[in-house]
């Protein structure tokens, strides 16, 4: 590939993993307005935002696969043009659950997204410079994610909800044009090898059941299709043994320290970080009395330390062990994390911009290195399926974060609307989640030093 062509898949890919993750925490601004306009009740609301993590997270792997066997220029392609109509669906949408089918669209292009655009850069790119790139490419991930709420807080209150769909397919126009355009390449790893459509059901089931089950938590019902999903779980790796051409190959866990640890650290940051935003955002507006503008100004310290420092700890990890880095990086999270327990009423914005700094850094530390550490400790034929299982991670842990922090509100809170006069609850929820997740960060900690060296 010439330079040029080069600098446009840097771009298509760093502009898709912007989009997807900017999207999602966009819209969880807009669930309000949504629920005003289309007559939705807090059930269908928060199906708004759980079908897209959902489907994508069931579709990530199996894509992945198909990207592998069929090309991944093809499957990133299909899946821009996916994820686009969807989101212009959304925008159009006249129901509610017009809006919640078509998000689970846009959950499945965006996971052709997730499972095919690491893989591409890793492919197209020499050995030596994967980490600089990851760290761009990471960068963006972790921008969309917390600018989302603060863009899309200007956009529904100045537009509408709408268009923050708009926006993000026209973005998602310039990502089909330019791939279409200027890539001409194509890369798979594994032509002619079959797709295990056995499996991929299975593996469906397995992390639907165990995903929603854990958004029920804590009723009766959420411990039965939890159990439902090990027990799938339990069967899809015994099949998966035994598959010729499996579609997740089981022994690159069992025989790759490298690759396990660095997704399980991948799915233990996720799952202790992910919920911050949401939380501060909910402490800055209802304790602190913040509008949503100044609320996003403060959230925007992390993302601003992220992608400054991303790109360097990605270059790093080109020459110095993955597993130091990452691990340094798990370690400011957890120092981010542990004075965030004992914010109160009178807890100074200062202090809240500081520990996002510490976050910040410790975001962009570990991701790239991480990522550089997952990808280059697999063949090229599993570049996709390793990308992909890297995104259920963090969906997963995304879940996982929002499970737990829906757990507590659920038993602190309870039925009580989010209020001033119930802000000593919100308080106390919000400190208990916190001690959760900084507990969770810490065993993020050994699981990225266990992983062992890379070069």
């Amino acid at each position: 590939m010439t330079k040029k062509q080069l600098y446009i898949l840097l771009l298509a890919t760093t502009l898709s993993s912007f989009l997807t993750p900017f999207m999602g925490s966009a819209v969880n601004v807009a669930l309000p307005f949504m629920a005003k306009e289309l007559s939705m009740t807090a059930l269908s609301l928060s199906w708004v935002a759980t079908s897209f993590i959902l489907a994508a997270a069931i579709t990530l792997v199996p894509l992945g696969r198909l990207a592998d066997i069929y090309g991944r220029k093809k499957i990133f392609l299909y899946g821009a043009i996916v994820f686009t109509a969807a989101s212009g669906l959304c925008a159009w949408s006249p129901t509610q659950t017009f809006l919640i089918a078509v998000r689970i669209i846009q959950g499945i292009g965006g996971a052709m997204i997730f499972s095919t655009g690491t893989a591409m850069l890793v492919s197209a790119y020499p050995a030596g410079d994967r980490g600089k790139i990851l760290g761009i490419n990471i960068a963006a991930v972790y921008i969309g994610l917390t600018i989302g709420p603060f863009i899309g807080g200007l956009l529904t209150e100045h537009l509408g909800w709408r268009y923050i769909f708009i926006f993000t397919a026209i973005l998602g126009i310039i990502i089909i044009l330019s791939v279409a355009a200027m890539i001409k390449e194509e890369w798979s790893g594994t032509k002619g090898e079959g797709f295990d459509f056995a499996g991929s059901m299975l593996y469906a089931i397995a992390l639907f059941a165990i995903m929603y089950g854990f958004s029920l938590l804590p009723t009766w019902r959420a411990g039965l299709l939890i159990g439902l999903g090990v027990l799938c779980l339990g069967f899809f790796i015994f099949q998966q043994l035994k598959q010729p051409s499996p579609l997740l190959d089981i022994r690159l866990f069992l025989d790759n320290k490298v690759f396990a640890f660095s997704n399980l650290a991948a799915l233990i940051n996720y799952c202790a970080t992910f919920a911050v935003t949401f939380l501060l955002s909910l402490y800055l507006q209802h304790i602190k009395m913040l509008t949503p503008s100044q609320t996003g100004i403060i959230l925007v310290a992390a993302p601003f330390m992220q992608a400054f420092f991303s790109p360097l700890a990605g270059r790093l990890s080109d020459r110095l062990e993955p597993q130091i880095i990452a691990s340094i990086g798990m370690a400011l999270n957890v120092i981010g994390l542990i004075p965030l327990i004992f914010i109160n009423n009178d807890t100074s914005i200062h202090y809240i911009v500081f520990c996002l700094i510490l976050l910040g850094l410790g975001f962009a530390l570990f991701s790239s290195p991480n990522v550089n550490a997952t990808m280059s400790a697999v063949e090229n034929k599993f570049y996709g399926i390793a990308s992909a299982t890297l995104g259920t991670m963090r969906l997963t842990g995304q879940m996982f974060s929002m499970g737990i922090t829906m757990l507590v509100f659920a038993v602190i809170l309870g039925n009580h609307p989010i209020s001033q006069a119930n802000n000593p609850l919100l308080l106390k929820s919000i400190q208990i989640i916190f001690t959760l997740l900084a507990v969770i960060c810490c065993g993020g900690i050994f699981a990225s030093l266990a992983r062992g060296k890379v070069h």
